[in-house]
């Protein structure tokens, strides 16, 4: 019976990471442009990563952060952009590390989940885009430090916004509808 458990609950997460996948490439297209900062917008696409993350850890966070990412730029932009796809990991690894701490599952993502969810996706979030993604930029995309590390500053503060309240509000409810059926 226990091998029947374990099986489901990989079937679950494959199932889930495909659907953050494809999610994250529908939303790529989905931009409020940020006035001044070239290439930079609010995607809610980051909330979806957030949101499969802290439910289906790591694993599923490097693969829905990272193919989401590769594919959403392959579809809709004129070239890949490694120097920020490739950060995308530690979003997926930062997030998904802590997971069970948050209790989406069992209906108790509320207060100090919250908070710690936020403090998580913040530090993850200020690791890739203030300084992985621009140092990137420059060593594989020839790119100018000064604007990659202004576009980074402001893709941390846009990914720490869509995550904080679109990725909270999702976690939130989520949570609340899974306690309403665990009962």
């Amino acid at each position: 019976m226990k091998g029947n458990t374990r099986l489901i609950k990989v079937i679950h997460n494959v199932i889930a990471t495909l659907i953050g996948i494809v999610l994250f490439v529908a939303l790529t297209r989905v931009e409020i442009f940020i006035p001044g900062v070239k290439n930079i917008s609010l995607q809610p696409r980051m909330a979806v990563t957030a949101f499969f993350t802290a439910l289906f850890g790591p694993v599923s966070g490097v693969l829905i952060a990272f193919f989401g990412h590769l594919l959403g730029d392959y579809f809709y932009y004129e070239k890949l952009w490694w120097s920020w796809i490739i950060p995308e990991i530690i979003i997926g690894v930062g997030i998904g590390a802590f997971y069970k701490k948050y209790h989406v599952h069992e209906g108790e993502f509320t207060g100090r989940n919250i908070v710690f969810f936020n403090t998580v996706q913040v530090i993850a979030n200020a690791i890739t885009w203030i300084f992985v993604a621009p140092i990137l930029s420059i060593i594989i995309d020839r790119e100018l430090p000064n604007l990659v590390f202004l576009q980074g500053t402001i893709a941390f503060l846009g990914d720490t916004i869509v995550m904080g309240t679109l990725g909270t509000v999702l976690l939130y409810t989520y949570s609340k509808v899974r306690k309403e059926t665990m009962v």
